[in-house]
């Protein structure tokens, strides 16, 4: 059993690139398979969850292969349709290929995903917009079966800005004959990086980054070279770590406008950051104000994936800061695990409200998901003695090199086998 052991007290400082963004790469890596040549996928970051996608691909038929750090996929020959259970339930986005093998071969068969426990999270709107289109789908046995004559572009209208049904929508209907318009369309910069692939392979889709998004289906889709958008929530990670440990840290490679509702609670509870044009410097001071109230939204709104990493920023910090999660039922599964280091949370519901407090300690705590194990670690650089956090593999499906990075800006921390 890995674990990562941290022994806390020290300011972060020096510089980072901040990796690929894990929920751009997985849309894209589906998208490869519309367009039946190579395509090289630059800053693409080594996680978990890239590894199984690339399992995905190569079950299918294709060649998926690292050149440096670069990701080379072959999609010329499909040989199946369908995704075995034992890939679809690691993650969550696995439900992003079924819009595209069903654009590319007509039929498609997997079964409902898995990935982190953080409440319901229906596909239904993903089954809605591809049924729209023309797809037939049968759902038995927590199965899906999907068969299509011809998908046909029509208006999608999204009862929520689900991102995942955007992404969907989009690789179907370069599949479509016509024109297909997604409105309610989620807007996060992960879903322009995917219209900018798909322009890039030739696709006619525009509007992205906005409320409606347009596909020009039919068009002749081939290989291309593109360069992975950096990770807000990683870069919003290490923002929060340095602000929590009262650090001076930049970052490198990482659009500051994507980060806008982030850096204004960090500037709030009294850091100063300064951006450039692909970089952000955080100072912070010795110990943070309270901020907020800092609600979930989709994007441009205060991002769910950053929730808990800055909740371990603000334990130590004067007064009290109220979130309010507004999109997953179970987000808060790492409060329990900060408490027993000496945090001051109450939760209500949807509401948690933290109570800075003068002093964490160190305790031996389990990552249960992917952001709420990065935010025990943020938590346990600024604790007392040693934290050894458990559960490492959720934290690897979406940080390449956590504790390496974390390390070259000063912290003591391992990670070990025990």
């Amino acid at each position: 059993m890995s674990a990562i052991i941290i022994r806390g007290g020290r300011p972060l400082s020096g510089s980072l690139t901040v990796q690929g963004a894990k929920n751009s790469v997985l849309p894209i890596l589906a998208a490869t398979l519309l367009s039946g040549e190579v395509c090289r996928i630059r800053h693409c970051p080594r996680l978990r969850d890239v590894e199984t996608a690339m399992e995905i691909l190569r079950h299918l038929g294709c060649r998926a292969d690292w050149q440096g750090r670069d990701l080379l996929v072959d999609a010329a020959d499909l040989t199946r349709w369908d995704v075995p259970d034992h890939l679809m339930s690691r993650m969550r986005s696995s439900v992003v290929f079924l819009g595209a093998i069903l654009a590319r071969c007509g039929q498609a068969e997997m079964t409902y995903p898995g990935g982190c426990e953080l409440g319901a999270r229906p596909i239904d709107l993903h089954l809605a917009a591809l049924r729209s289109m023309g797809a037939a789908i049968q759902e038995t046995g927590g199965r899906l079966v999907c068969r299509r004559e011809r998908l046909t572009g029509t208006e999608i209208v999204l009862s929520l800005p689900s991102v995942g049904a955007t992404e969907n929508a989009m690789l179907a209907a370069c599949g479509a004959e016509g024109t297909t318009v997604i409105a309610n369309a989620a807007r996060e910069p992960e879903i322009v990086d995917l219209q900018t692939f798909l322009q890039k392979m030739g696709a006619h889709v525009q509007g992205a980054g906005s409320s409606t998004v347009v596909v020009e289906g039919g068009a002749p889709l081939h290989g291309c070279v593109h360069t992975v958008v950096a990770d807000r929530i990683v870069a919003a990670t290490y923002l929060a770590a340095a602000a929590g440990t009262g650090g001076d840290i930049r970052l490198e490679g990482v659009d500051y406008r994507h980060l806008s509702a982030v850096a204004t609670m960090l500037r709030q509870a009294g850091c100063r950051l300064t951006c450039g044009e692909t970089s952000i410097r955080l100072q912070a001071p010795r110990r943070l104000q309270s901020a907020g109230p800092i609600r979930t939204a989709p994007y441009p709104g205060f991002p769910t994936d950053a929730q808990a990493v800055l909740m371990a920023s603000l334990l130590r910090s004067e007064g009290a800061t109220v979130f309010v999660e507004n999109i997953f039922d179970s987000r808060y599964r790492h409060v329990p695990e900060m408490v027993r280091m000496g945090a001051d949370i109450r939760l209500e519901g949807r509401v948690a409200v933290v109570c800075g407090v003068d002093r964490l300690h160190g305790a031996a705590v389990r990552a249960k998901e992917l952001r709420g194990g990065a935010s025990l670690v943020l938590a346990g650089l600024q604790a007392e003695g040693e934290t050894a956090v458990t559960g490492v593999e959720h934290i690897q499906r979406g940080y390449e090199d956590l504790t390496g990075e974390l390390a070259q800006l000063g912290a003591d921390i391992r990670q070990e086998e025990r």
